[in-house]
């Protein structure tokens, strides 16, 4: 039987992970879990969203998947060791990889993260990029009203962008600072505002291209990747309007997204 990857994020922002795994992996199956009905999950407790990652990834594991991507910054930060003790398939989370693309990015070794409440209060990014380089500076933000619009579809306009500049405020007066790590899935989909408000002197760092490189490789030196002829199938489950997900996946995915189904987690 062709396994899938399978993605689990809070909502539709690890699309933005999905684009990119269907992109450098083309021949590879994804199965998607969005928590849409819960999101976001970056203002709950963490026991509550250790909770809600365990019963989307139970949802997988009855369909087989042969890898999980984590792609909520959250629920990384609050379960991939977890994970990767409990399960017996490879897990990644998107924290590591953006952070190592920031460092490498960096030239004057001061970097920003934004993300939801619960992932700035983790304090994972910061752990990450000094156990990296003890000598970055980090400065992190949690952005509270990005994830909402996201979920909405509100990713371009005024009340988008005023959003947007009103909150990043804060960082812009460290002026050495040259890296911003999208540190939530959900912010690539509001990429462009984040840039126009922080100017052309910072790059904006995605954590999807460099998540999809490390599934890649981790498959690759597990002799896992799909070798056969078969066309990939991509199936999306959302616990919240199906409509909405599907239009925001076709748009993000740039093809088609027919069907969504919606799922129902936890009882």
């Amino acid at each position: 039987m062709k396994q899938a990857i399978g993605v689990i994020d809070s909502g539709v922002g690890g699309l933005t992970v999905a684009s990119e795994l269907i992109r450098q992996l083309p021949k590879e199956s994804v199965i998607y879990v969005g928590d849409t009905k819960r999101c976001p999950y970056g203002p709950r407790p963490k026991e509550e969203v250790i909770q809600y990652t365990w019963e989307m990834v139970y949802f997988l594991l009855e369909r087989n998947i042969k890898m999980l991507v984590v792609a909520c910054n959250t629920a990384t930060a609050f379960t991939l060791d977890e994970l990767r003790e409990k399960l017996e398939i490879p897990v990644v989370g998107v924290i590591q990889p953006g952070a190592r693309a920031a460092i490498t990015n960096s030239h004057t070794a001061e970097i920003g993260v934004i993300g939801t409440e619960g992932t700035i209060s983790s304090g994972a990014y910061v752990d990450t990029l000094k156990q990296i380089n003890t000598a970055i500076e980090v400065y992190d933000l949690a952005c509270p009203r990005f994830v909402p619009l996201v979920e909405k579809g509100i990713v371009s306009g005024e009340e988008a962008y005023q959003a947007v500049n009103e909150t990043l405020q804060p960082l812009k007066q460290f002026n050495e600072m040259d890296t911003l790590i999208l540190g939530c899935t959900h912010y690539p989909m509001i990429k462009e505002l984040i840039q126009e408000a922080m100017g052309g002197n910072v790059t904006v760092i995605s954590s999807g291209e460099e998540t999809a490189r490390e599934v890649s490789t981790i498959l690759e030196y597990q002799d896992k990747l799909y070798q056969g002829n078969e066309s990939p199938e991509y199936q999306f489950y959302a616990t919240g309007d199906v409509e909405v997900f599907r239009r925001i996946a076709s748009q993000w995915l740039n093809r088609a997204i027919d069907e969504v189904e919606q799922v129902v987690l936890g009882g």
